[in-house]
């Protein structure tokens, strides 16, 4: 057994002292599947890292213990804990692109954890590596063996993470969001695979998710923590049918699905409070639509049966129960229904014939180049005021087709075919009119880490794009817009002062689609813009964008994996298969009635609450 007990974490920060886990228990057996669940901030990746000894430099654990089969992980020195991590317990991180080295090939990678951790060695280990990447589905695993990060897609990095934590074959592995980057089809190949790999190795799972139809497949325990501490501990199928805890009853009315289309979601009002302040009554509270005076002054312990407990004062023996019902202003955030343009309306973008193109190798000795087909002929429209879904597999084209139309291809890429913008051909622009392009055309970027400089604030990180894009604003007036758009997007004004790695990947994310949004565009290429943000978060931005969409007739050309967000935001969706679109057409048409295979295979991969 892997075991957490009475675990608390803190960090030094110029805030102050962060307790980021605070009492933290729990248990994961051989075998099984144990779900945490939570909000972006609220503690679950700091969770992950005290697990493995990998907290930064400024945290440190302060009390609790943990243990693996009755080993003190806490008291091991560190040339014993090594070996521990990638042999008795592996981890996938959150975000792929940064936990591979870009100056090593993914083989090489690879190697170095089947060396330190297997007996194999030259080609025995080559062969476990490409049997692995073959595994976890990566196209042509023996020449991608020898490719860089940086020619792979965010799936793809992804995957390769997977393997290579796999190869080494552990008893039990930590997976922070480790379908987070993956379309449907691979993700439900990877969750096929673990729980082949449990049944067959007696792996134990520490699953960390924000989505609940994966944890509803997977899971055989939950636990859904909140500012640091766990708030509610259940079986899967009981937390799906009958949550207790207001927060877990307003997470699962924050799913978006096609039943709640046209209607706001119910997205939880306010965000995870500061961990810096010592608490006295409920953490949830503030945001809680049933709390009474004695919730702001009391501090709940969990209680109830071993594996089915809750920590909320209401629902203890003889408390009075969830009795006034939430608030729409303390826990629904309500925004307008989206504008429908009229049927004749001519198109914000029309794009034609778009072919990219990339050189993957020049000859020594002259003849033609050879070249990497990415994307071939694919047309489509986007109408003003509406949304057009772009979903496929990893590695498809849907990024590149949207880093071309955003003209951050030209110099890297062949690109061939029209992308019209109110008429203008967006391919041929340069000077001044490429850079007003570039102010009605924004997008956000799949990976939110790396497209923020590390070197800069947030505050530093929003102004610039509005200094560069609208420079007839004055600072008192980007500033203003600044604070607005922060607190549109769920964080803090404070928040504007810290670095982009003091913020979670969720956190992150949403400091990339307030800069997206600052310079009110027209048309925003969302490239998975809520792949990396829990269900509440996730619900504060669709309701944002719909808004947006509402107020100022933006329209998103909408690149993502998840078919329940596709089911709710999108008027149109187009599929993409090697570079090309299968089918295209409205939202119920090719959702509900699908005509191509492909089409229908993706959506057979779905996971669903059902499952529960």
């Amino acid at each position: 057994m892997l075991k957490l007990d009475a675990l608390q974490v803190e960090l030094d920060a110029e805030a102050g002292i962060v307790r980021a886990i605070d009492g933290l228990a729990l248990a994961i057996r051989r075998g099984e599947t144990f779900a945490l669940v939570g909000e972006s901030g609220c503690g679950k990746s700091m969770t992950a890292l005290a697990l493995m000894r990998l907290l930064p430099d400024s945290g440190a654990v302060t009390a609790g213990d943990i243990t693996l089969d009755g080993t003190d992980l806490l008291g091991l020195p560190e040339s014993a804990m090594r070996a521990v991590r990638g042999g008795r317990i592996g981890m996938i991180f959150q975000e792929p692109g940064t936990s591979l080295n870009p100056v090593l090939t993914v083989g090489r990678q690879m190697l170095e954890t089947i060396e330190a951790h297997t007996p194999l060695r030259g080609a025995a280990a080559r062969a476990k590596a490409i049997d692995w990447l073959k595994r976890v589905g990566i196209p042509e695993p023996e020449r991608r063996f020898d490719d860089y990060p940086f020619r792979m897609s965010g799936g793809q990095k992804q995957r390769v993470m997977i393997a290579m934590t796999l190869a080494a074959e552990p008893d039990y592995l930590v997976a922070d969001e480790p379908t987070t980057a993956l379309d449907v089809t691979i993700q439900k190949q990877i969750l096929d695979l673990l729980r082949d790999l449990q049944h067959e190795q007696g792996l134990g799972l520490l699953l960390i998710t924000h989505d609940l139809a994966v944890v509803a497949g997977m899971a055989q325990q939950v636990a859904l923590m909140y500012a640091g501490q766990i708030i509610e501990v259940a079986p899967a199928d009981q937390f799906f049918a009958r949550p207790q805890h207001p927060y877990a009853q307003a997470l699962l009315r924050a799913l978006p699905d096609a039943g709640r289309r046209g209607q706001p979601l119910a997205a939880i009002a306010g965000t995870v409070p500061p961990l810096t302040q010592e608490f006295i009554g409920c953490r949830f509270a503030p945001r809680c639509g049933y709390a009474q005076p004695t919730c702001h002054a009391t501090r709940p312990e969990l209680h109830g049966p071993a594996g089915r407990q809750v920590r909320c004062l209401l629902l203890q023996d003889g408390g009075p129960g969830l009795v006034d019902g939430p608030t729409d202003d303390a826990v629904v955030a309500q925004a307008p229904a989206a504008a429908t343009p009229g049927p004749d309306a001519p198109p914000l973008l029309q794009v034609t014939g778009l072919s990219v193109s990339f050189v993957l190798r020049k000859p020594l000795l002259g003849g033609q180049p050879a070249r990497f087909d990415a994307v071939k002929g694919v047309s489509f429209k986007v109408q003003a005021g509406q949304t057009l879904a772009l979903v496929g597999e990893s590695g498809c084209g849907k990024t590149t087709t949207g880093k071309a139309i955003v003209q951050l291809l030209r110099h890297q890429a062949r690109i061939e075919g029209q992308a019209l913008l109110d008429g203008s051909n967006l391919f041929e622009l340069e000077g001044a009119a490429l850079r007003d392009a570039r102010r009605a055309v924004q997008i956000i970027f799949q990976d939110p880490f790396a497209s923020l400089n590390p070197r800069m604030r947030m505050a530093e990180i929003l102004d610039e794009g509005l200094a560069a894009l609208q420079p007839q604003t004055t600072p008192d007036e980007r500033r203003a817009r600044i604070e607005r758009i922060t607190e549109q997007v769920g964080l803090r004004r404070e928040a504007l002062q810290r670095w982009p790695h003091e913020f979670s990947g969720g956190q992150r994310q949403r400091i990339a689609i307030a800069r997206a949004l600052a310079v009110s565009p027209k048309l925003i290429v969302c490239d998975e813009p809520t792949s990396a943000l829990d269900v509440s978060v996730q619900a504060q931005i669709l309701n944002l964008l719909r808004e947006l969409q509402r107020e100022l007739g933006v329209s998103f050309l909408f690149i993502t994996h998840n078919i329940a967000v596709v089911e709710y935001i999108a008027d149109a969706v187009a599929v993409m298969r090697a570079g090309r679109i299968v089918e295209q057409g409205a939202c119920a048409d090719v959702l509900y009635r699908p005509v191509d295979d492909y089409t229908r295979t993706l959506l057979a991969a779905v996971p669903r609450m059902q499952g529960a």
